[in-house]
């Protein structure tokens, strides 16, 4: 008999936004131009999205704590996001840790990073490397970030920090990511999205799910389940199981955590469907890992510092 996970929620993946800052150099971009970047308009995101608009979408899924991951915060105010962070009304949960953005090459990373990690509320780092050969598609600067010796030179300070550094990459790069994380053993890599499945031809999701069974043999890789649809615009439950199932086969419960990446993934499901699909995949396992899964891997992951008594 398959029972369904029915206990508290940490999600540990979204990201909240003010335009009215103008802090957010890739937002502006796509209200600039009409809202056309990598997969699809972001017209529906083009607006604030604040603890509030979070709330109502999360309201029926029982979500206790959150980790906010940065959002593109302009590079020309570094630290800016966290101090913003630490002026809104968290006592909900929402933004109880944050993913801050450090850019890992840069000439006053050591600085960047000690003020990050000298805010308690300061858990990981964000750095994105996934690069594309379509500007368009493309997160980073240039290719090949993580084998450059100015940018792990600053990665090298994370875990002496007790940070996790988040791995937002597209499936070509696993190759490189398994040589980064093999020579940073003390640090704990979260790996964004799945692993970013973008490419859905036959030869695309094969390199997918070797890449990811790869990184899943690294102990010091968690793996974050989130935006799935994202790259399957036109999702069914059918089309994002086995997405769901091969993740969790190359990490286990224990190393993986369900996030909805949200208001991003707001372009294709609603808060509930993503949801939704999490509950009814992870139906068949047993409740302690259905509730790894939900809660316990995010909570270890992020120090969210959440009691047995939210489960």
């Amino acid at each position: 008999m398959t029972v369904r996970y029915g206990g508290p929620v940490i999600d540990p993946h979204h990201h909240l936004w003010d335009l009215s800052l103008g802090r957010h150099p890739w937002l502006e971009k796509a209200r600039a131009t009409g809202g056309e970047m990598v997969y699809g308009s972001l017209a529906p995101i083009l607006k604030d999205y604040g603890i509030a608009e979070y709330s109502a979408d999360a309201a029926r899924q029982d979500i206790v704590a959150t980790v906010h991951v940065e959002a593109g915060w302009s590079d020309a105010h570094p630290l800016e996001e966290s101090r913003w962070l630490d002026g809104l009304d968290r006592t909900c949960g929402i933004a109880r840790r944050y993913v801050a953005r450090v850019p890992l090459d840069s000439p006053d990373v050591i600085r960047l990073l000690e003020t990050e990690a000298a805010n308690p509320n300061v858990v990981g780092i964000r750095d994105i490397v996934s690069w594309h050969p379509e500007p368009a598609k493309s997160f980073a600067p240039r290719p090949h970030r993580m084998a450059d010796p100015a940018w792990r030179w600053g990665l090298a300070h994370l875990a002496s920090l007790g940070l996790v550094f988040d791995l937002m990459l597209y499936p070509w790069q696993m190759d490189e990511a398994v040589d980064l994380v093999r020579a940073f053993p003390d640090t704990l890599f979260a790996l964004n999205h799945a692993g970013s499945p973008a490419d859905r031809s036959e030869e695309g999701m094969a390199l997918w799910r070797s890449g990811l069974r790869a990184l899943g043999r690294e102990p010091n890789v968690r793996l974050k389940i989130s935006d799935l649809v994202a790259y399957d615009n036109d999702w069914t439950l059918e089309s994002l199981r086995p997405v769901v199932e091969h993740g969790l086969d190359c990490f286990g419960p224990a190393r993986a955590m369900f996030a909805s990446d949200f208001p991003v993934a707001g372009l294709h499901a609603s808060f509930d469907e993503v949801y939704e699909v999490f509950r009814t995949v992870a139906a068949p396992l047993s409740l302690d890992e259905q509730r790894a899964l939900f809660f316990t891997t995010a909570n270890e992951t992020y120090r969210l510092g959440m009691g047995e008594h939210h489960v």
